[in-house]
Formats: structure tokens, sequence, C-alpha cells
């Protein structure tokens, strides 16, 4: 029996690898990718191709980027956005530069990948 474990948990191993590059990858909700996929076919076509480019592309970036990585962000994207000195901290601040920066690199790996 006691032989039997290691060999037990060797075959397990890379069945919760899985689980875990699984429950990463599933990480958006439904809502959050469909609202991508929306966004960019409004961009760059309304057809099936499209349709496919852009959700490969959300899936790439959701396996490169956290959930919670994506919606700062998102967020700090849309309070760029605004006008006044509130908001332009999130233009200079490092934490916000960095969030979406690493935004960027996802959208332009996904980008190489599925475009």
């Amino acid at each position: 029996m006691k032989r039997a474990l290691p060999i037990l948990m060797l075959l397990l191993a890379p069945v919760a690898n899985a689980q875990g590059m699984a429950e990463r990858l599933n990480d958006y909700p439904t809502e959050a990718r469909a609202d991508y996929v929306f966004g960019c076919m409004a961009a760059n076509g309304q057809d099936r191709i499209t349709l496919r480019k852009c959700a490969c592309s959300i899936d790439i970036i959701a396996s490169i980027l956290p959930y919670d990585g994506y919606v700062e962000a998102e967020t700090v994207l849309s309070l760029q956005l605004g006008n006044g000195e509130q908001l332009s901290i999130f233009k200079t601040m490092p934490v916000a530069t960095e969030a979406v920066a690493n935004l960027r690199r996802a959208q332009a790996e996904a980008e190489m990948i599925c475009f």
C-alpha cells in the first residue's frame, strides 16, 4: 500500500493540474465573455468568422489574465475616459497603468493567435 500511494499521486497529478487550468480558464462569467465578444464583433464585423475570432480572443485573454485583473483593467480604462482632476490620477498611477498594460499584452497575444 505504501508503494501504491506515490504511484497514485503521479497518476493524479496531471488531472489536478488540468482542473486548476480549467478553473482558471473558467473564472470569467458568461456575461463578461459575451460582452467582450459583442464589443469585438462591433469593431471587427458581424459575421460567423468574426464571432469565432472574438470568442477565441476572450478565451486567450482569460487564459493569460485572471478575471479580477480583467475587471480592474476595464474599470481603469473607463475611469481614464473621464475628465477632471479626480479622475486624472488613473492615467498616471502605477497600479492603474500596470493593470491596463497587462490587459493590453493579453489582447495583443490574443490578436496574434486568433486574428
